[in-house]
Formats: structure tokens, C-alpha cells, sequence
């Protein structure tokens, strides 16, 4: 049987437990569904009404997200318009007024598409206790350390212009990813500075395609700069067969699809 317990903080409901089943209510995206085809694996669901899990709120040169932003919240905050193309993705209006931030840090692949645009900017996660540390990491040891409630997330000011999104899917336009590009590409001039790349169902989480941003770094911004980075893209990435792709056909589009989003607006 599943059990639902309420919370008026989200300090509250960390202590409460932190056993493998169970489970925060954000917008029921994913956990209605969970809950209705295996709901033996559903045994406590937390409800949090914390307000700062719905805020989003300036922290020094970052920003803070909470968990229970939805994407519809998202794509019209001003501060966050970098994000919004990635929030825009998510499904319809009636998913992106539910969805949550928090709840896509779980999302299984080919699902994630914004915490794949979330680890391309550096995201931090934010626990109920204080602790931080970076998406990469948490999304390295996701499903098999306990470490609690998530509260938000945090991501650097960025500008619409240095950060791009791109999804791939074949029923258009708010399909099921066959993978997902986001890159963060700042430049000094002409070249590329420290880039981040992350790809989403191109793993069994989002991950970053660490080949490809040490090729790109002080590399040439245009289609000649750009070839040596899309000659290993797929290096340390691990695509899967599913229902929508194959690992193969993952592997063989991956590069074509990041070299237009890097040459995006060179009218390539």
C-alpha cells in the first residue's frame, strides 16, 4: 500500500527518511505513472508545501531554481531565458505546467531533456540539508546513493547567446527525444573558450561529450574549427537501442546534429 505524507518544509520531510521507496510529489509526471503500472515499488509519497521549492531567487552570480519550478515557470523568467528553448521541449502546455525541475533530474533516458541543458551549464544540485555538488556528479551516482531530498538547483548566468539547445526527435514538434544536444560556447573573438557539451539519450543519463570540448577549446568557430571536435563526438558517450533508435543510428547522426547547432547562425 502507498502511504502520502504531507510537509510544510522540505527540512521536514528530509527527515522523514531516506528509503529507496520513497518518492516527492513534484508535478506527477513521472511518478503518477510509476505509481499506477508498478505501484509495489511506490511506498511513500511525500507531498512538500515548501514555497522555496517554487521560487526562483538570485544567488550572488548564480541562480537558484527550486525543485518544484515547473517549465512553464521557467520559460517565461526573464533570468532564465537561456534555459527557456530547453524548457520549451518538455512536452505540451499541460506537461510543462506540471513538470518539474526536480522531478527531470530522474527522468530515465530518452526522457531528461532539461537536465541535459542544465549539466551543459554547470548545474549544481541543492540538497534538503544544504549540501551541494555538481549534476555530474549527482547524476553519476543516480539509483544507487542515497543522499535525500533534493531542494533546487543552481546554474550560472548565462546569455541566449553563448548557450545553445538542440532536440532531435522523429514526431515534431514535442516528441520523444531521440537525443538531445546542449552546449554552453563561450568565445574569446573568433575561438571557442572552455565549452560544455552534454547529450541526453545518448547514455543511460545525460552526459558530457568531454572529447568533443577539449577538441573545441581555442578551436576556430566556423565549420573548418569545428570538424576535429565532430570527429569524436561519440567518444565516452554510451547510446542504447530503445523503441525510437538504435545505438548505432544514435552514433551515426550525433555529429551532424552537434555540428549544426555549433555552426548555428553561420548559415550552415
Amino acid at each position: 500500500m502507498t502511504t502520502i505524507e504531507r510537509f510544510q518544509t522540505i527540512a521536514e520531510a528530509a527527515r522523514s527518511g531516506r528509503a529507496r521507496d520513497v518518492h516527492v510529489l513534484g508535478g506527477g509526471t513521472l511518478l503518477m505513472r510509476q505509481l499506477n503500472y508498478a505501484p509495489q515499488s511506490v511506498a511513500r509519497i511525500l507531498v512538500v508545501e515548501d514555497p522555496s521549492m517554487r521560487e526562483v531567487t538570485s544567488a550572488g552570480n548564480r541562480i537558484r531554481i527550486g525543485a518544484g519550478v515547473t517549465f512553464a515557470a521557467i520559460a517565461s523568467t526573464p533570468d532564465l531565458a537561456f534555459l527557456a528553448p530547453a524548457a520549451r521541449a518538455i512536452g505540451g502546455p499541460a506537461i510543462r505546467n506540471m513538470a518539474t525541475v526536480g522531478g527531470n533530474l530522474f527522468a530515465p533516458s530518452p526522457y531528461g531533456d532539461f537536465t541535459t541543458a542544465l549539466l551543459a551549464a554547470g548545474a549544481d544540485v541543492v540538497m534538503a540539508d544544504g549540501r551541494t555538488e555538481a549534476l555530474e556528479t549527482f547524476l553519476a551516482a543516480r539509483g544507487t546513493v542515497m543522499r535525500g531530498l533534493v531542494a533546487a538547483v543552481t546554474v550560472p548566468r548565462l546569455t541566449t547567446g553563448e548557450f545553445r539547445f538542440r532536440k532531435v526527435t522523429r514526431v515534431k514538434p514535442k516528441g520523444i527525444s531521440v537525443m538531445s544536444i546542449a552546449a554552453h560556447l563561450p568565445k574569446t573573438g573568433t575561438r571557442f573558450g572552455e565549452v560544455r557539451i552534454a547529450f541526453g539519450a545518448m547514455g543511460p543519463r545525460p552526459l558530457r561529450a568531454r572529447a568533443a570540448e577539449a577538441a573545441l577549446r581555442g578551436a576556430a568557430s566556423d565549420l573548418a574549427g569545428v570538424q576535429a571536435a565532430l570527429r569524436v563526438t561519440c567518444e565516452g558517450l554510451e547510446p542504447e537501442d530503445d523503441a525510437l533508435a538504435s545505438a548505432w543510428y544514435r552514433r551515426e547522426v550525433a555529429a551532424v546534429h552537434l555540428g549544426r547547432l555549433l555552426i548555428e547562425g553561420q548559415g550552415a
